[in-house]
């Protein structure tokens, strides 16, 4: 029998033990992946330690210095894209070329970050007094504390931990429990590509523990949170009661796609069916309320339902499988609770619902026709392949129901009028707006995040990371 592998937390330089506990995959629960050392609050305590100790130094190198480095970790993911990917797949759940995209998108934006050091990092001003020279710099926020979710378990905390360690900052990185074997490896590529004791730190364990120490911890400058919006305002609140931390959350999203009468039907499907299923609908940036003009609404319903109940659902490894598991039997669950509150509330399935025992962790995506924007089924998160349908008259009323929501974080629109777009651009309450795409598409170089109850503190992504993960100061020179 072949051994699985073994990932330790890395402290100081240091692969430090802990409680050996199994890590399971979702396809097959199980099966054991790997297995990981689970750690407590007093490894927690020393990596931030290390942190701490190793980051005036790490502040100090060269700009030359840490881009080499940067760039090398992001060309070692490169080199093991496929290796990375089957272990994510069998880990997560993700479609084996989701998973590839995502270990590439991982490799590259170490290397993004590389060459961000290169771009201007200043400003100067005139100064309104004589002989005084003023300029902002940038310095480092210091030891960053990055909490990641696990369905994103590659490429979210390389968009978090490239650009902190980029701006001069070391890192603690706390990934979700699900999801070590990613993580681990992730550690394993930063410490073989040279970079010193103590600028990353990796701790695996509960959130109760391991995140807590991070969040009341006196040595830890500022918080990256990716996850729910009920813990991103328990995050917040433990930042603001110990130290005044600076933070940065990005939550949930209850994202809407309108379809409007001039819609082209086949873009109009695709998108839904992208941005509602894919991925089993595990993402922030699903369609998961899809608000259609009156007009075109029963043939995009039957057209989708059709779509819908054509996906192929399979192991993640298998080439023709369109949609994997969920990620877990606790996901599972809350997806079928919620199939149960929709039809109480009077929604009626037109695509899947059904979930036989004997099915495990693979769910049929379910679709449903005859929402109202004020059910549970269009108002929660439900972070699975669930989707739902609201029927509108006009724009002005699709507009009035897309912001109709706590959540500010994705929002899109299908239609042939440039007038219809360019409006939808301008009124719709959400950071990331799509026309004739799918909700979820996001890429590097551009800032990511929301409003309202999707994001707070500064965009992720592209040269905006810069705003949360460094401070500006104003120097006065007089001579």
């Amino acid at each position: 029998m072949t051994a699985v592998p073994y990932h330790l937390n890395l402290v100081g330089g240091e692969w430090v033990d802990g409680e050996r506990r199994p890590n399971t995959g979702a396809a097959r629960p199980d099966e054991v992946v790997s297995e990981y050392a689970r750690a407590g609050r007093e490894t927690a305590r020393a990596a931030i330690e290390a942190a701490r100790g190793a980051q005036p130094d790490w502040a100090r190198q060269p700009v030359g210095y840490r881009m080499e480095l940067l760039d090398r970790v992001g060309s070692a993911i490169l080199d093991r894209v496929e290796e990375l990917a089957v272990l994510l797949a069998r880990e997560e759940g993700k479609l084996l070329g989701e998973a590839r995209g995502e270990v590439t998108r991982a490799g590259q934006t170490f290397q993004y970050y590389a060459h961000q050091l290169l771009q201007p990092s200043g400003e100067v001003y005139p100064s309104t007094r004589d002989r005084v020279h003023a300029e902002v710099r940038r310095r480092p926020l210091g030891v960053i504390g990055i909490i990641t979710p696990w369905n994103y378990p590659m490429a979210i905390p390389a968009w978090k931990v490239a650009p902190a360690l980029a701006y001069g900052n070391t890192v603690v990185l706390k990934p979700a429990e699900l999801v070590p074997a990613s993580a681990g490896e992730l550690a394993r590529i930063i410490t073989a590509a040279g970079l010193p004791p103590g600028v990353f730190n990796l701790v695996m364990g509960a959130g109760g523990e391991v995140g807590d120490e991070l969040l009341t911890s006196t040595g830890v400058d500022g918080i990256s949170f990716t996850g729910s919006t009920g813990t991103g305002a328990q995050v917040a609140h433990q930042c603001l009661t110990h130290g005044n931390k600076r933070f940065q959350l990005e939550m949930g999203g209850k994202n809407p796609l309108v379809v409007l009468d001039d819609a082209e039907l086949a873009v109009a499907v695709r998108c839904a069916l992208d941005g509602s299923f894919f991925s089993s609908g595990q993402r922030c940036t699903a369609s998961s309320r899809l608000i259609v003009q009156a007009g075109i609404h029963d043939r995009f319903v039957a057209a989708l339902a059709e779509a819908t109940d054509a996906l192929r659902v399979g192991d993640p490894l298998d080439p023709t499988s369109q949609l994997g598991p969920v990620v877990s039997p606790g996901q599972l669950a809350q997806n079928l609770d919620y199939v149960r509150v929709g039809l109480a509330e009077g929604a009626r399935v037109v695509a899947g619902g059904a979930h036989r025992p004997d099915e495990g962790q693979f769910m049929r995506p379910t679709l449903f026709a005859g929402a109202r924007n004020d059910m549970r089924l269009a108002r929660e998160e439900i972070f699975g392949p669930v989707a739902c349908v609201i029927r509108v008259d006009d724009l002005d009323e699709a507009i009035d129901v897309a912001n109709d929501t706590p959540y500010g974080l994705s929002a899109g629109i299908v239609t042939g009028s440039l007038s219809a777009a360019e409006r939808f651009k301008r009124d719709a309450r959400a950071g990331i707006v799509s026309v004739n795409l799918p909700t979820a598409g996001t890429e590097l170089h551009l800032p990511f995040g929301g409003t309202g109850a999707s994001n707070h503190g500064p965009r992720e992504q592209g040269g905006y990371a810069r705003d949360f993960y460094s401070v500006p100061v104003t120097c006065y020179t007089g001579w």
